[in-house]
């Protein structure tokens, strides 16, 4: 019948809406600085047998360096 009918949907199933990749460009860049440079930490712990400071600082600095790659890339939209 018409009236059990319903309305077309605007979007098809494999339409995402616009900026919807921002969150995990976000997420890719914090992950990814942690993965990085706490490996190259632990690489450094190796290397001279800090018991896993060096690892500990190398995460913490990829924490800081995924935040500002997220604030400089995603922060403000133009």
């Amino acid at each position: 019948m018409a009236g059990d009918q319903k309305p077309p949907s605007t979007g098809g199933p494999g339409d995402t809406p616009p900026g919807a990749g921002q969150g995990w460009t976000a997420l890719s860049y914090l992950i990814g600085g942690m993965l990085v440079w706490g490996f190259i930490g632990w690489l450094v712990d190796q290397w001279l047998d800090a018991g896993g400071i060096a690892t500990g600082i190398g995460v913490v600095l990829g924490m800081a360096g995924g935040i500002i790659l997220v604030v400089r890339r995603l922060g403000t939209p133009t």
